[in-house]
């Protein structure tokens, strides 16, 4: 299995950041898109790295147009020399609508016209001299002239970037089986619902597109509370609480609650939520809910529940820990989950 680990989107520390990921043996290092612009680190990493994969985890596609993400994508993965893994998601409609002022209408319709838009961008670029003929029911692209084309030779080696996707609900899951190279398994996913929705749903993408499991990496951020002592371990455990909270109170992600007969919990958050009440957010995670969505354990046991639950089922992990913590703390995990 592959560790992954995170890549903070302060440009003045990326290249240092990503070069001791790389020392510390992570397989892989992530950006999120928050706050700042997810690629610009991923390129200072790049040139401060030689094994390490970069990828985004994740990209707002639905922000920006195919033709943009397909050239941003073309020229990190020729810096990388093959490394880098363009990994997108949709976000919700009042993002999408409300931040980024762009359309929003059938997300999962048009994330596969989206991910099949700048696939035949590559081809023409790779073909030099191949006509542009993309023409969907939410994107066309028509025209591509010599000027505007980059060089096919710039990807000898490698070709395009892997896509991967994120999701929840197994529409947007079936279109990643169905159109793309790998999955990023949302962090409010349980071991459950990642066996019974996810896995058939991407089973029902795969099959559309005559294709096997085989080669297809699912990536699975998983929420990990660890500590060295008894007040660290509780101070993970409230960090952790209240981000399930977060996640929980969105309606898109209710179906994973209902799923293990907790779905009035996700009306009870989103009223508090309004209210901006967080923290007593928090006080509603008890710990059959923490234990459910996270591995809680000392670091010495975290390798050995995170092989349990989904050790057959996925190819990559990452430790998703929203509170402070010791990075020698993970050094630790990542040897035992190699091993394991």
């Amino acid at each position: 299995m592959k560790v992954d680990g995170g890549l903070g989107t302060e440009l003045s520390k990326a290249g240092t950041a990503a070069h001791e990921a790389e020392a510390a043996g992570y397989s892989g290092i992530w950006t999120a898109e928050t706050a700042h612009d997810p690629f610009f680190p991923l390129l200072l990493a790049a040139e401060h790295t030689e094994r390490i994969e970069l990828g985004t985890s994740i990209a707002v596609a639905f922000a920006r147009n195919p033709m943009l993400l397909a050239n941003i994508g073309w020229d990190l993965q020729a810096y990388s020399k093959g490394r880098f893994v363009l990994g997108i998601g949709s976000q919700i409609k009042p993002h999408i609508e409300k931040r980024f002022s762009m359309p929003w209408s059938h997300p999962a319709p048009r994330m596969r016209e989206f991910i099949r838009a700048m696939r035949a961008i590559w081809d023409t670029w790779l073909t030099e001299g191949g006509k542009l003929e993309f023409r969907g029911d939410f994107y066309k692209h028509t025209l591509m002239t010599p000027f505007f084309a980059p060089k096919a030779d710039e990807l000898d080696g490698f070709g395009p970037p892997k896509i991967f996707l994120a999701g929840v609900g197994e529409l947007m899951t079936e279109v990643a089986g169905e159109t793309c190279d790998g999955f990023i398994c949302h962090g409010f996913t349980t071991e459950r619902y990642l066996r019974e929705v996810t896995m058939p749903a991407l089973e029902r993408g795969r099959a559309k597109a005559g294709k096997t499991m085989e080669g297809f990496e699912i990536m699975g951020p998983s929420f990990v509370v660890t500590g060295a002592n008894a007040e660290q371990m509780d101070a993970a455990a409230v960090g952790t609480r209240q981000q399930i909270a977060f996640y929980g109170s969105t309606p898109a992600y209710r179906g994973v609650l209902e799923l293990h007969g907790w779905g009035d919990l996700q009306t009870q958050l989103n009223t508090l939520s309004k209210q901006g009440k967080w923290v007593e957010m928090g006080t509603l995670i008890d710990d059959e809910i923490l234990n459910t969505f996270a591995v809680v354990a000392e670091p010495e046991g975290v390798a050995a529940e995170l092989n349990k639950r989904y050790g057959d089922v996925i190819q990559r992990i990452s430790f998703y820990a929203p509170y402070k913590s010791d990075p020698d703390r993970w050094t630790k995990v990542i040897e035992a989950v190699k091993a394991a």
